[in-house]
C-alpha cells in the first residue's frame, strides 16, 4: 500500500469525523440549552403555580408573594424598578368582600298610618351585598317580578311610576313550569337574574329593592324536603318497633336507642318547620352576589310571609293567586301597596385590598427613540375559585398554571433575554407584570389611567396570556391587524419559527391589551388557546408544554426585536372589534370598551371602538355613561339591560360625565354584531 495515498485517506477520514463530531457537539449544545431553558421556565412556573401561592387570588397573601417574587427577579437581572415613588409596585385599591355593618345600621321597618312591621334582621329580611348603603323612608310598590321585556309584551313598569319608591319583587319569572312560555319554555332566562331584576328597577328611578321568594320556587324545595320527611318518618317507626319486640335491653342498646330516636326526632322536626313555613328562607349576603357598582342604592331579600298579608289586602288575591294569575294571563298585576312605606337603613361594609402592578424598565443605553415597548402579562388568579370559576361549587386552590402563570413565566424569559441585549436596543422596553386582571383589566386599566411613561411616548404593548398548552403546534397573535406591518412580519418570523399560527386582527379582547389598545396603541398577544382546565382547579403545572412555552418566547424575543429596529414604528390600525361589551344576545351596537375601575358612578368607558355608534357620536375615553335613552344607569348590567330595550337605527340619547360636567349626545345604534 502507498504511504502517501494512506495518509491523505488518514487525513480525510480525520477530517470527517471532526465535522461530524462538531455537528453532533453543536446539537448536543443545542438539545443542553433548551433542556436548561425549560428547566428554567419549569421551576418558575412551578412556583407560581404552588398551592403556597394561594392561586394568586385577590387580596391572599400568595398574590403579594408573587407580586415581591417578580420585584426581586427584576431587581436580579438588572431593570430599574424604582419608577413609581421610588418603588416597581403601582399600587391600588380594589373590593375583595362585603359584610353587614352594625345591626343599627341594617334595619327595615313598614309602616302604614300608626302601623309597624319591625322585620328582624337575620330572620326576617337581611341586605344583599348587590345593593348599596343607604337610607330610606319611601313608599312600597308591587312590581310582580320586576320584568321589562317589551319585545315580549310583558313590561311589569309600563305605565307604573316607581320613581323614589321601593319596590318589591318576586324571584324567577312567570310561567316557569309552562314549556310554551314566552320566557323560553321552562328554561330560566335572562329576565329571571337578580341582576337584570335590580337594573330595571334602578334604571326607572326606584329608591332600592325588596326580593321575595316565589310560589313555584317554593313548592321545589318542598318536592325535595317531602321525600326525606317520609323516610326519616319511617325509619323511626321501623326503630321504635324493632326495639318494642324485645323484652330486655342493655345499657348500650338503652343508650344507643335513645341516640337513634333522638336524631331521627330532630330530622323529622327540621323537615316538618320546612315543610310548612320554613322553605320561605332569606338568602345569605352574598347569595345574588358579592358586589356592586350601585353604592347608594339598598337590595334586600325578605320573606314572602311578611309581605302576603299585605298584598291581599292591597289587591284583593293572595299571593299566589297572584301568581296564578299572571302566568294563566301573561298580564302584571303591580301597584302601590295600599299606604305602606320602607323605612330603614342598609350599611354594606366593602373591604378592600391594595394589588400592585409590577414595573421594570430596560433601559437601552444607546436608544435612539424616546419610546417605550410594554412587554406585559397578568400574575393574578382566582384563588380559591369564587365567582369567575368554572367549577363554581368548588373551594379548592384554582392554581393557574397556564393562566396566566405561564405568561408571567415568559414574561421574565424575555425580560431577562431583552435585557440581555440592553445596549443593543433603540428603543426602551417597560415590563410590567399586571394584577386584577381577572376581575375585569383593572390593573392594565390602572396603568393607563396613571402611566409610569407617558401613553405619547409607548410605541405599542405586547401581552402574554395563557401561553403554556401549546397544543398541535397552534399558536394564536390577536392584534395582528393593529398595525400594518404585523402581519407580514409574523409571517415572516414563523418561517424560522414554523407555528401553525393564526392571526386575529383585532385589539380588543379578554385581557390586557384591550386597556392599550383603547388608547389607540398597536398592541399584539400570544395565546395558546383555551382547555378543559380553564378557570378550573385542575389548571396544574404538570399540564404545562414547556418546550412549546421556550419556542413561544424565542419567536415573541424575535418579534420584540424586529420591531426595535424598524425603520418605521408601527402606526396603530383601528380594527373593528364586537369584543368590548361583553355581553351577548341580540341588543344593537353600541361600541363601548367598559373600564372596570369605574364604580359607584355609572358606566366607565375606557373608550369606543372605530367606527362603532358610540365613535360617531363623539363619546370618549374617560367619559362615564349615567343614563341612556331615559334609563338611569350605574354600571355595565345597566348599560346592557337598557340597551336591549333598543333596535339597530334608533337614535338614543345618553348623557355621560365628562370632567364632572354633563354632556348630552345621540347615538344611532347599529345592529347586532
Amino acid at each position: 500500500m502507498n504511504n502517501r495515498h494512506f495518509r491523505s485517506r488518514t487525513l480525510f477520514l480525520c477530517l470527517g469525523l471532526g465535522v461530524v463530531f462538531s455537528a453532533t457537539g453543536l446539537v448536543h449544545a443545542q438539545e443542553a440549552a433548551t433542556a436548561n431553558a425549560t428547566t428554567s421556565l419549569k421551576e418558575t412556573l412551578e412556583y407560581l403555580a404552588s398551592d403556597k401561592l394561594e392561586g394568586r387570588g385577590i387580596g391572599t397573601e400568595g398574590l403579594e408573594e408573587a407580586a415581591q417574587y417578580l420585584a426581586k427577579q427584576f431587581e436580579a437581572m438588572g431593570l430599574k424598578t424604582d419608577l413609581v415613588n421610588g418603588k416597581p409596585f403601582q399600587s391600588f385599591d380594589v373590593v375583595v368582600s362585603s359584610e353587614l355593618g352594625p345591626e343599627e345600621q341594617n334595619r327595615l321597618e313598614l309602616v302604614s298610618g300608626e302601623e309597624t312591621i319591625e322585620l328582624k334582621l337575620g330572620e326576617t329580611f337581611t341586605p344583599l351585598a348587590v345593593g348599596g348603603s343607604a337610607k330610606f323612608d319611601v313608599p312600597l310598590v308591587f312590581v310582580g317580578y320586576g320584568i321589562s321585556a317589551p319585545k315580549l309584551e310583558y313590561d311589569e313598569f309600563a305605565d307604573l311610576d316607581v320613581k323614589g319608591k321601593m319596590l318589591v319583587i318576586l324571584r324567577k319569572e312567570p310561567q316557569q313550569s309552562n314549556p310554551h312560555s314566552v320566557f323560553d319554555g321552562s328554561k330560566t332566562t335572562q329576565h329571571a337574574l337578580f341582576s337584570r331584576k335590580i337594573s330595571n328597577a334602578y334604571q326607572k328611578g326606584a329608591a332600592g329593592v325588596i326580593f321575595i321568594n316565589d310560589a313555584v320556587g317554593l313548592e321545589g324545595i318542598k318536592a325535595h324536603i317531602q321525600p326525606a320527611f317520609d323516610v326519616a318518618v319511617a325509619d323511626l317507626v321501623k326503630v321504635q318497633t324493632a326495639y318494642q319486640e324485645k323484652d330486655d335491653h342493655t345499657a348500650d342498646e338503652v343508650a344507643a336507642h335513645i341516640s337513634t330516636v333522638t336524631s331521627l326526632g330532630a330530622k323529622i322536626a327540621e323537615y316538618g318547620e320546612m315543610l310548612g313555613d320554613g322553605v320561605d328562607e332569606l338568602i345569605p349576603l352574598t347569595g345574588a352576589g358579592d358586589e356592586s357598582s350601585r353604592t347608594d342604592f339598598p337590595v334586600m331579600f325578605a320573606k314572602r310571609s311578611v309581605f302576603e298579608p299585605l298584598l291581599k289586602k292591597a289587591f284583593g288575591k293572595s299571593l299566589l293567586e297572584i301568581e296564578q294569575s299572571i302566568d294563566e294571563s301573561l298580564k302584571p298585576i303591580v301597584g302601590e301597596i295600599g299606604t305602606w312605606k320602607a323605612v330603614g337603613q342598609t350599611d354594606i361594609v366593602r373591604e378592600k385590598a391594595t394589588i400592585h402592578n409590577v414595573v421594570g424598565l430596560i433601559e437601552a443605553p444607546n436608544a435612539t427613540s424616546d419610546k417605550v415597548i410594554i412587554v406585559g402579562a397578568h400574575y393574578d388568579h382566582l384563588g380559591m375559585g369564587g365567582s369567575n370559576s368554572l367549577a363554581p361549587l368548588t373551594h379548592e386552590i384554582h392554581n393557574g398554571a397556564d393562566d396566566n402563570a405561564s405568561g408571567t413565566t415568559a414574561l421574565l424569559a424575555v425580560a431577562r433575554r431583552l435585557q440581555a441585549k440592553a445596549d443593543q436596543l433603540q428603543h426602551r422596553v417597560l415590563i410590567v407584570a399586571f394584577s386584577g386582571e381577572e376581575e375585569g383589566l383593572l390593573g392594565s386599566a390602572q396603568y393607563v389611567k396613571e402611566p409610569v411613561i407617558p401613553i405619547d411616548k409607548t410605541l405599542m404593548m405586547f401581552n402574554m396570556d395563557m401561553v403554556g398548552r401549546l397544543d398541535e403546534n397552534k399558536l394564536i397573535a390577536m392584534g395582528s391587524g393593529t398595525a400594518a406591518m404585523f402581519e407580514p412580519l409574523l409571517d415572516q418570523l414563523n418561517e424560522k419559527h414554523k407555528f401553525a399560527l393564526t392571526k386575529d386582527p383585532g385589539g380588543f379582547g379578554p385581557s390586557d391589551h384591550s386597556s392599550f389598545y383603547a388608547k389607540q396603541l398597536p398592541v399584539l398577544a400570544f395565546f395558546t388557546g383555551t382547555h378543559n382546565d380553564y378557570h378550573r382547579p385542575s389548571d396544574d403545572a404538570d399540564k404545562i408544554n414547556y418546550e412549546g412555552m421556550a419556542r413561544i418566547i424565542d419567536f415573541a424575543v424575535d418579534f420584540l426585536l424586529a420591531i426595535d429596529k424598524a425603520d418605521q414604528p408601527p402606526a396603530y390600525v383601528a380594527v373593528e372589534s364586537t369584543q368590548p361589551e361583553m355581553r351577548g344576545g341580540s341588543r344593537p351596537y353600541f361600541g363601548s370598551i367598559p373600564d372596570f375601575t369605574v364604580v359607584g358612578k355609572g358606566y366607565g368607558i375606557q373608550g369606543s371602538s372605530p367606527g362603532s355608534p358610540a365613535a360617531e357620536a363623539g363619546i370618549k375615553g374617560g367619559d362615564i355613561l349615567i343614563d341612556l335613552g331615559g334609563n338611569r344607569i350605574g354600571g355595565l348590567e345597566d348599560f346592557d339591560a337598557a340597551l336591549r330595550k333598543f333596535k339597530a337605527g334608533d337614535k338614543v340619547e345618553v348623557v355621560v360625565l365628562r370632567d364632572d360636567k354633563e354632556v348630552k349626545l345621540t347615538v344611532t345604534l347599529a345592529p347586532p354584531r
